[in-house]
């Protein structure tokens, strides 16, 4: 791995260019590594052998993110800790500060998945192990991983042909997805265009910390109101639930803003011919994407909900790794 890996992954450019990409051809080998007969080739990477213990803490549902983050971590040799925060004394007020320093006494990592940012750089700042961003309600960095893994595997180049791809997300622009493409997109050196309506933008801090980043990489991001415009051209179309975790209540007023903005035969007709779309998921079949672009043979979806785990995994290496030779 790149020299001076960070100690903590709370942000899509906690990573340099360099760094992401190590990290998703790591993902890759690990991916390829899991099917083989041998089991000890099978999972050629055990940092937490011993077992050593992860600490997962969830604040909402999870499906993917439960599932890949349990299995990554028995396959790397320890034991995945499930903790529901809401039934902890973190749940119950105990300052962020105080719960880090008992966990890091005790594992070897921390992840969780919250709603926060400013409590997960709380957790990491009294944290003498590796944080792990699960989800807040600003970013999802792990997401975007698999979700570059899953271009990379797709397009041509692989992990080196993600520079210069152009990689549109249409539809609600103030999502935690919305914001992590435009961070980890622009560190791969992608073209990142986010199509939104104008009372939906993107995380006005981070679309700074973006445009810097694409400036160094040599990618670029771009905010558009129009969804055909969004994805003219497309490598990629990615897309999201329009009502997200919390906001079920709003889920009728929330919609009519974003059907012009749903990934459709039509909308997707002005992408590049082959255009892989993606989705993180859960989805609602009919509103944010038809249901070909999620079953049909085509779809990079359920590619993308597997990668979860390499890319994880890798990550998970890299944090780990990094600290045994610091």
């Amino acid at each position: 791995m790149t020299s001076q890996f960070p100690q903590h992954f709370l942000r899509d450019d906690d990573l340099t260019h360099a760094q992401q990409a190590d990290v998703l051809r790591l993902a890759i080998e690990l991916k390829a590594a899991r099917g083989l007969a041998d089991p000890v080739a099978r999972h050629p990477r055990r940092p937490l052998d011993g077992p050593r213990t992860a600490a997962l803490l969830f604040d909402k549902p999870s499906t993917r993110t439960r599932l890949s983050f349990s299995v990554g971590v028995a396959e790397l040799g320890g034991f995945p800790l499930v903790i529901d925060a809401s039934t902890s004394q973190l749940g119950r007020g105990e300052p962020v500060a105080d719960t880090a320093r008992v966990l890091s006494r005790q594992v070897a990592l921390i992840t969780w998945r919250t709603f926060a940012q400013a409590d997960l750089e709380a957790m990491a700042a009294a944290s003498s192990v590796p944080v792990v961003n699960a989800l807040t309600d600003l970013l999802h960095p792990c997401q975007i991983l698999a979700d570059l893994q899953t271009v990379a595997e797709h397009r041509p180049g692989g992990v080196d042909g993600l520079p210069g791809t152009v990689f549109a997300y249409v539809g609600d622009g103030n999502n935690n997805m919305a914001n992590s493409y435009l961070l980890g997109g622009a560190v791969a050196g992608m073209h990142v265009v986010v199509g939104t309506p104008e009372t939906h933008l993107p995380d006005p801090g981070v679309l700074e910390d973006a445009r810097r980043a694409a400036q160094a990489t040599g990618g670029s991001v771009t905010v558009v109101h129009d969804a055909a415009q969004a994805v003219a051209g497309a490598d990629v179309v990615a897309t999201d639930t329009w009502v997200s975790m919390g906001q079920e209540s709003e889920a009728a007023s929330r919609e009519t803003p974003f059907v012009p903005f749903s990934v459709t035969p039509h909308l997707m007709a002005g992408a590049k011919p082959g255009a892989g779309v993606l989705h993180c998921l859960p989805a609602y079949r009919g509103k944010e994407v038809d249901a070909s672009y999620l079953d049909g043979p085509g779809s990079w979806v359920w590619d993308e909900a597997e990668n979860r785990l390499h890319a994880q995994k890798a990550l998970l290496v890299a944090l780990l790794e990094a600290r045994e030779t610091a």
